[in-house]
């Protein structure tokens, strides 16, 4: 049975609860201020049952599609907002905002090294796709964060400074690497130290993984757009699919051009009977962060007692949902995930393998027994098959099933 625990994980667990509950605590705290927002945002926009319906064919006038634009617009401080089951991943819609801020012979400047594998093709870094950016004629260049993964200030000041640079770009979270996620504080300095050189460059903020883990949000600092999927933080586990852009109108406008044609935009894009599922996830959000979040603290100070190194360490101010720690052999990774998978409450039979995953550069290992397909605000894990053969944890419906599904992987690395 996947919940048939060894005697000695069970003592250690008990030891990591009562270790982590100041921290739960905390996380508590930014629950509760990020629900008021929320509460608030559909009160002042008098949300009505009429909002919770839905719209076929091009959709136009539906209210609460557009009513929830508003909402996440004043959740995010930001003047305009477009949220689109359309958008059909993260990916996505980051390409949507960045072909929002530059034109043919611009430059897109990422000041956090290189950015998510999937993005490596929309920027024509790798598979030479066509209407990538590289094949719009639109530059790129990186500069790499310092070693203990903070912002470079001064190679940041001096490579946007170039005219050229018409978008600088900053990848919130970690993706498959072992930096840090970027606090809401770290990006509003980089971004005051962008205004210095170069005013007029629009920084866009690929906010996957981070939406609700602090009290603002990157564009609450000046951040002009900021880009995620709703099957990760935002839909609360219920958004069956989408993803949102929120920031300066006029970015916001340019990017539902790019979404669906120039001239149409977010007037079209019908939402087939989805806005209740899209209204009571946002709604629910801040409280599920909170549940992916406890679970993460947990499985890192679980792991560490287990004598395994977790990045980052249970203590530690948290800026996304990813917690990764390093198993050291292909065989631990397969046997972490597939814990993983045996303890979910969809698919929990399966067996999780590597494969060739497009948009990666190496096998990639997933388990993910999601009630939304690739869902990354349920319990899933995940890593790249090379050394040292790291495994990437994120969600969390419920902390309760959080942990018993981090368990169902320990156990397995206890043999």
């Amino acid at each position: 049975m996947a919940f048939d625990f060894h005697p000695e994980l069970l003592r250690l667990a008990a030891e990591a609860e009562r270790d982590i509950a100041p921290r739960f605590a905390e996380i508590d705290a930014v629950a509760q201020e990020n629900t008021r927002r929320v509460l608030e945002a559909f009160q002042s926009h008098r949300v009505s049952d009429n909002c919770l319906t839905g719209t076929t064919g091009y959709g136009y006038d539906d209210k609460g599609r557009d009513t929830l634009d508003n909402i996440y617009a004043d959740v995010f401080g930001a003047e305009s907002a477009l949220v689109r089951i359309g958008i059909v991943s993260g990916t996505h819609a980051i390409t949507t905002a960045l072909f929002a801020g530059v034109k043919s012979g611009d430059t897109i400047l990422s000041v956090t090294g290189a950015p998510y594998d999937t993005l490596m093709g929309v920027i024509g870094i790798t598979g030479d796709y066509p209407g990538s950016l590289k094949d719009y004629g639109i530059n790129y260049r990186q500069i790499e964060l310092l070693p203990d993964g903070a912002p470079d200030f001064a190679a940041i000041s001096a490579s946007a400074a170039d005219p050229v640079v018409k978008t600088v770009f900053i990848q919130r979270s970690r993706g498959y690497s072992a930096r840090p996620a970027l606090t809401v504080s770290q990006i509003g300095e980089m971004i005051k130290c962008v205004r210095e050189v170069n005013p007029n460059a629009n920084v866009i903020v690929d906010n996957c993984y981070g939406e609700f883990t602090e009290t603002v949000e990157p564009t609450h600092v000046g951040a002009d757009l900021v880009a995620g999927s709703l099957i990760k933080n935002p839909g609360g586990g219920l958004a069956p699919t989408g993803g949102y852009v929120a920031g300066r109108r006029d970015l916001v406008e340019a990017a539902a051009f790019r979404l669906t044609s120039p001239g149409i935009g977010g007037e079209c894009g019908a939402s087939l009977f989805n806005n209740r599922l899209l209204y009571q996830g946002f709604f629910m959000a801040p409280h599920i962060v909170a549940q992916a979040l406890k679970t993460a603290v947990f499985s890192a100070r679980l792991l560490e007692k287990m004598g395994f190194e977790s990045f980052p360490k249970w203590d530690a101010l948290r800026s996304d949902i990813i917690q990764h720690v390093e198993l050291g052999s292909p065989e631990r990774v397969k046997l972490f995930c597939q814990g993983i998978q045996s303890g979910s409450p969809i698919d929990s039979f399966v067996t999780p393998e590597p494969w060739e995953m497009p948009g990666y550069e190496c096998p990639v290992i997933m388990a993910a027994g999601a009630f939304v397909q690739g869902s990354s605000i349920e319990l899933s894990a995940d890593g790249p098959m090379i050394a040292p053969y790291r495994v990437y944890i994120q969600g969390g419906l419920t902390y309760e099933a959080g942990k018993l599904g981090i368990l169902s992987a320990a156990n397995r690395l206890l043999g």
